[in-house]
């Protein structure tokens, strides 16, 4: 079974850079993080994306900028998403700048300001000759490429960053730090009969507490937001796979059909019978 989506990634070790040219479909990511930063530019449509409980609506051909260990979602209406995505390691950067790590960037939609604004535009602007590059296809594109994105780095250390204070060994697990150890063992186990005993016991917390404490943080109830997760990558998987709706379903960790359903319609609008039509209707087209 073909598909028009592809998913592209370089990677450049030394430097700790990674550059995506996606088109997939769209949809809904889950709340989730990386150790990395990442910088977003979608090329098509507008994306809503949730960084650390605030919503940005970000237009096509803008740049976003999710620091490290920040947990954010993103939700794109369009049926297919196009952007790029790009991830730098401080940790591999410390040869050019030693404090990397202790700096943090600031450069969502609300810290534009008129000071700072062309600047931005000229973020935006390498990102968009990113594409470019990519569609030239040439021998020295990943080389330029890697320039650039070191230029937006710089960039965006120079006009958008704050000095943050180094964490201390040996201290308890901030509430920010427990959530995102929440948030990866989710990710790693979703699959699997995930409960909510299981859970409050990695974690050291109580059922009771680790409710609330799930709820107060992400919004939504644990075994809400477990759908969740199982629902973006059966709709993933739906384009990109020729196993049957059932099948993805178990793989997935449901194992009630009717509340997947529910589910799935709710949160994408559609059935997973007509999303999968969807998908062999982009499959054949020229």
């Amino acid at each position: 079974m073909s598909h028009a989506f592809y998913e592209t990634m370089k990677e450049t070790k030394s430097l700790g850079i990674q550059l995506g040219f996606y088109s997939v479909p769209g949809g809904y990511h889950p709340p989730h993080w990386h150790d990395e930063l990442e910088i977003l530019y979608y090329l098509n449509g507008g994306s809503e994306i949730c960084v650390e409980h605030k919503t940005f609506q970000l237009p096509k051909k803008q740049v976003i900028v999710i620091d490290s260990r920040q947990i954010h979602s993103t939700h794109t209406s369009d049926a297919t998403a196009m952007f790029v995505c790009i991830h730098i390691s401080k940790a591999k950067l410390l040869e050019y700048v030693p404090d990397a790590e202790s700096l943090a960037i600031r450069c969502l939609p609300e810290d534009i300001t008129e000071k700072n604004f062309p600047v931005y535009l000229e973020i935006c602007r390498l990102a968009g000759s990113l594409v470019q590059l990519y569609m030239e296809d040439s021998p020295f594109s990943a080389l330029e490429s890697e320039g650039i994105i070191l230029q937006m780095f710089a960039r965006l250390l120079r006009h958008f960053s704050v000095r943050t204070l180094p964490e201390q060994p040996g201290q308890p697990l901030s509430s920010r730090e427990r959530f995102r150890e929440i948030i990866a063992y989710i990710n790693n186990h979703y699959a699997e009969p995930l409960t909510l005993a299981e859970i409050a016991e990695h974690t050291g917390l109580t059922r009771e507490y680790f409710c609330r404490f799930f709820k107060r943080n992400m919004g939504i109830s644990f075994l809400e937001y477990v759908n969740e997760v199982r629902l973006s990558h059966i709709y993933h998987d739906l384009f990109h796979t020729d196993q049957s709706i059932s099948q993805l379903m178990e793989n997935n960790g449901f194992t009630n059909q009717k509340l997947f359903n529910q589910s799935f319609k709710r949160r994408y609008g559609r059935t997973p019978s007509q999303v999968r039509k969807e998908s062999l209707s982009s499959s054949l087209s020229p």
